[in-house]
């Protein structure tokens, strides 16, 4: 079941920006920076909180991941059970995969300001792979694949809004986007350390291990 609550109180969750919200993450508004403790009434309460234990630390690791990709417990499951059979280290083919979902690659690119914006923006037909509209935010897509937002989807607010964000970042090195044209390609899989996210895939693996 995906989480359909606040998006600011899971990061607020997991003390750390998850970058769910587009632009408002960059602002002075962010709950994160304005109330920096877990949400609830004892959430400024330190003096409750104790020692942490490893399956926690684990379980934490998992819900932090899973929010940032805005996936769903069977969907995540699902894919470190695809990923398990790979060649190479476990933790870096799940992130690699999840990297690799079209949701996420419309965001890299630069073309959603958040990874629920390009969903919505899949799930209505705005995007096309090598030259065929695709509706599946969960879409692996493969190196060389060219990702382009429809003719008539690239003069939407929400895609001018998301450019002018995205230009004040770096765009991954196994990307390359032309945003003249609306459109990008994965260059290569993904590799573990040009994946911008602070995560300890690793005891993922360990909590799915058990």
């Amino acid at each position: 079941m995906r989480y359909t609550g606040p998006s600011c109180r899971q990061c607020r969750r997991e003390g750390t920006k998850l970058f769910l919200k587009g632009t408002k993450c960059f602002t002075e508004k962010c709950p994160v920076e304005r109330r920096p403790y877990a949400p609830g009434q004892h959430g400024q309460n330190t003096a409750r909180r104790r020692k942490v234990s490893e399956y926690a630390k684990q379980l934490r690791e998992k819900q932090k991941i899973k929010r940032i990709y805005g996936v769903s417990e069977k969907q995540f499951r699902n894919t470190f059970e695809k990923v398990s059979a790979l060649p190479g280290i476990t933790g870096h083919n799940l992130l690699a995969a999840l990297e690799s979902r079209l949701d996420n690659m419309v965001y890299r690119m630069g073309f959603a300001a958040s990874r629920k914006a390009a969903r919505q923006l899949i799930r209505h037909r705005h995007v096309e792979i090598n030259g065929k509209t695709v509706d599946v935010p969960s879409f692996n897509v493969q190196p060389g694949q060219e990702i382009r937002m429809r003719q008539k989807s690239r003069e939407l607010a929400i895609v001018g809004a998301a450019l002018e964000q995205a230009a004040r970042g770096a765009t991954p090195s196994w990307l390359a986007v032309d945003k003249g044209s609306f459109s990008g390609r994965m260059l290569e899989r993904p590799q573990r350390a040009s994946i911008p996210i602070a995560a300890q895939e690793q005891l993922v693996v360990e909590l799915y291990s058990k």
